[in-house]
């Protein structure tokens, strides 16, 4: 019921210390574009290990009805040459395969040749991620942000986030290494440039119970 009501929680040592050495080691092996490598199941072996052996569809299971599968995987790299800001907001785009006509699915959009699309609320409500993180994640270098309990409000106007953020208290989601922040995608969230920039890699991987249509599937 806590995570219901506030849309998130911190679970330590998600990962074993041998996990999370092959996550350091073959994360730091690739050169990164932009702050991050997207498809990582696709680039990074312990990535595919973790998606394939069934660990974190478990995991996310205990917090979805039905069957699980997972959507996306994305490593996020916050470091000294690439110290962004990310100011409030919800993640409420999917990536799919295919487009399609249906009611309540829209805008489109192609990213790396990609459809995406922002689903119904439906299909957010029935979609976790679990962010782990591969360095402690604190303030000084720009840990995630969130608004708990804001995912209940829906999907939210730009003018709306704004006002949101401003009436409303956020929570600092410090964490040690190994840990996950597990997560409704629609939960307001943002995070600050770091003031002292170091290595921050976090593992992105989203997870979704819910039944696309027939002949498409997540991309």
């Amino acid at each position: 019921m806590a995570f219901e009501e506030r849309g998130f929680e911190l679970i330590d040592n998600l990962v074993t210390l041998d996990e999370l050495d092959q996550l350091k080691n073959e994360v730091a092996r690739i050169e990164i574009k932009g702050g991050g490598i997207r498809n990582a199941e696709k680039k990074i072996p312990i990535v595919k290990h973790l998606v394939e052996s069934g660990k974190l569809t478990s995991i996310a299971s205990a917090y979805l009805a039905g069957a699980v599968r997972h959507v996306r995987s994305i490593v996020f790299v916050k470091s000294l040459a690439n110290n962004w800001l990310v100011s409030w907001h919800q993640d409420k785009t999917v990536a799919v395969t295919k487009k399609f006509n249906d009611p309540g699915w829209g805008p489109w959009s192609l990213k790396d040749g990609v459809q995406h699309v922002q689903p119904p609320i439906d299909v957010l409500q029935q979609m976790i991620t679990i962010r782990i993180h591969l360095d402690a994640s604190t303030a000084s270098n720009g840990c995630l942000k969130v608004m708990p309990g804001s995912h209940k409000e829906g999907v939210m106007s730009q003018g709306f986030i704004d006002q949101y953020s401003k009436s409303h208290c956020e929570t600092v989601c410090s964490a040690p290494e190994g840990s996950a922040l597990v997560m409704r995608p629609h939960l307001l969230h943002a995070s600050s440039k770091a003031s002292n920039p170091g290595q921050r890699r976090v593992l992105h991987m989203e997870f979704s119970s819910y039944g696309l249509p027939a002949g498409v599937n997540w991309a």
